[in-house]
């Protein structure tokens, strides 16, 4: 993702990858809908538009980006989504940690989700060892 490009380089595995359009999330899936990272060190809040047809809408600063996800309709025997995501557009300007992203970048985080939808932790792997968040759902706006 690229959010919190210099924290999530260190934990996301970043590789080009061929285009094809992603499968569409179920529509009841805890994904969809609009949360907020707040970054109070960098002084800066990314907003996330995750959408129902796979797509995610992003801006950090001053970047917008877009992406497209995949993610699974459940939880791993873990209780963790796998999120891949690719960047198929970006403005090119620095997001909250000063990094601009690439169009093809590719990143695989795992996600845990609080028991109320309304709050979820982005992880490097499916351990609560190196995790960004929490992301906060934004409810009365249009995703």
């Amino acid at each position: 993702m690229r959010a919190l490009a210099g924290m999530l380089l260190s934990f996301a595995a970043l590789t080009p990858l061929a285009h094809a359009a992603p499968p569409a999330p179920k529509a009841d899936h805890p994904i969809l809908g609009i949360w907020r990272l707040a970054l109070p060190e960098l002084r800066c809040v990314e907003t996330y538009r995750f959408r129902g047809d796979g797509t995610t809408l992003v801006t950090s600063k001053e970047e917008v980006s877009e992406s497209e996800f995949q993610i699974p309709d459940v939880p791993n025997a873990k209780g963790f989504y796998k999120l891949e995501d690719r960047i198929v557009k970006d403005n090119g300007k620095k997001d909250c940690s000063g990094e601009i992203m690439k169009v093809g970048t590719k990143a695989t985080n795992f996600l845990r989700f609080h028991p109320s939808g309304e709050l979820f932790l982005m992880c490097s792997d499916e351990t609560m060892e190196a995790c960004i968040g929490p992301f906060e759902r934004v409810e009365g706006e249009e995703a």
